[in-house]
């Protein structure tokens, strides 16, 4: 990254410290930001003939000139009104509202967006800029907005590995700030510079939900700045539960939300009459929804928590369902540490619709794997001997790379996917220290109450 880029960086995270010593979060200083940056950028593009969707009132123009009250006045009544306009604008400003309560402060934030020509930046290096933003933001252990950001060296192998193609349509029904979305269209782009390819990757191919719209409003500028949805947000602000698909995709990549549905949605068992198996695991229904999201010939790459693998009732009821009209051909087991939750223990799940599972091939990136965000972050380099078994044409079993024979696994008690057979060595060799331990203490006992014994009379002699 240049220097001026950096410098660019370096500005936003020291206004971030100085609105959280005034009790600005995180996050709602990155939301801030993002209105205000989407205003200047359109102002910018309109200096350079393009015209604006923005209402006259609302523009960078009319907010730039004002200072104190006058500026809170006029910002919130143009977040007011851009939040009911259509297309790209609607969404970005979806439920929009001030979260800088002190003038002097939004006047920074504006002063520090006026300042730079963002137009003028490369699509990539604006996309950069605002993907390190969130990350940070994901690291906000009080915001916990962690929640919506899977580390993007994952999302790369996943991506790597399901190879969407440029005339694909690829869904993330669960979409955060749309890192996979991006991920894939990084990669399909590359495919080829033909015109309309281009264009239908830019308007159609990419499809996400969420149902937060801070969220929503984030990964549409995140898609925004990339080149992609510049008419319309590929992002919809929705519960994608709540409904059968109307629309059915060639690729599907998702970390759906780990834990329970949040209260006031509804139950998904009284809405999706179309769902294999009732439950109130919002994983379990994520996964159903996903399956019948694809097409036929369509494939999946899934984060999900280990409890998907194993639990019985409705998870047994899905995984029989996956293995008997699914292809589930590949699990990768991942390590703790990876996520900005803690202690999370998740796989992805590969697989593709059309035709019953075989095979199933078990990548095993957790046993004696350890990652922490601190320390050892994990890198796409991580990940390059599983891509590689992943990959190969003739697949051949490797120590952390073992084949299980679909028939087997329908055996198992629940149709148990939680496949083990590397041991933690850590674990083996504290319970052989304690068996050593207590064989010792065994060993020893009669000569340590004979020494006592003998060291009583003596000491007794002794005060004689």
């Amino acid at each position: 990254m240049e220097h001026n880029e950096q410098s660019l960086v370096q500005k936003v995270w020291q206004l971030a410290d100085v609105l959280a010593a005034a009790g600005v979060a995180f996050t709602d200083y990155i939301v801030q930001l993002t209105y205000v940056l989407f205003l200047k950028m359109d102002s910018e593009a309109e200096a350079l003939g393009i015209e604006s969707n923005i209402p006259k009132d609302c523009r960078w123009a009319n907010l730039v000139d004002k200072d104190g009250f006058d500026l809170l006045e006029r910002y919130e009544k143009s977040l007011k009104k851009l939040a009911e306009q259509p297309g790209l604008i609607g969404t970005i400003f979806s439920k929009a509202q001030n979260k800088i309560s002190q003038p002097a402060h939004l006047a920074k934030v504006v002063a520090m967006v006026d300042a730079q020509d963002w137009f003028s930046l490369k699509v990539d290096t604006k996309g950069a800029i605002y993907e390190g933003i969130l990350e940070k933001n994901g690291q906000d252990k009080k915001s916990g907005a962690g929640q919506y950001f899977t580390p993007r060296a994952l999302i790369k192998a996943m991506v790597d590995v399901t190879d969407p193609k440029i005339t694909e349509t690829v869904c993330d029904p669960a979409c955060g700030t749309g890192g996979f979305l991006l991920a894939a269209f990084d990669h399909m782009k590359r495919e080829s510079q033909d015109r309309k390819k281009q264009m239908f990757l830019k308007t159609e191919a990419l499809t996400g939900y969420d149902i937060t719209p801070l969220v929503v409003t984030l990964a549409s500028m995140n898609l925004y700045l990339h080149g992609v949805g510049i008419d319309s947000s590929p992002v919809k602000c929705e519960d994608s539960l709540e409904k059968e698909p109307t629309r059915l995709y060639d690729v599907i990549l998702a970390n759906p939300p780990f834990g329970t549905r949040p209260a006031g949605l509804g139950e998904i068992s009284s809405m999706r009459q179309d769902f294999f198996a009732k439950t109130s695991n919002n994983q379990l229904n994520f996964l159903q929804h996903i399956m019948l999201l694809m097409k036929v010939g369509g494939r999946a790459a899934v984060v999900l928590p280990d409890n998907v693998l194993f639990e019985g009732g409705a998870g047994e009821i899905v995984r029989k369902k996956l293995l008997a009209d699914y292809n589930l051909h590949t699990i990768l087991r991942l390590p703790t540490g990876i996520f900005y939750a803690q202690g999370v223990r998740a796989n992805v799940l590969f697989f593709s619709r059309g035709g019953k599972t075989d095979e199933t091939w078990v990548y095993d990136y957790r046993t004696l794997v350890k990652h922490t965000l601190a320390n050892n972050k994990l890198e796409r380099r991580h990940l390059d001997d599983f891509v590689k078994c992943y990959t190969q044409k003739k697949r051949t079993e490797t120590e952390r790379w073992h084949r299980f024979v679909a028939s087997d696994l329908l055996k198992r008690d629940k149709t148990n996917l939680d496949l083990k057979w590397l041991k933690e060595q850590s674990d083996d060799d504290a319970d052989v220290s304690l068996k050593e331990l207590l064989a010792d203490m065994e060993k020893y006992r009669d000569a340590i109450d004979k020494a006592v014994t003998q060291l009583a009379a003596l000491a007794k002699g002794i005060e004689e």
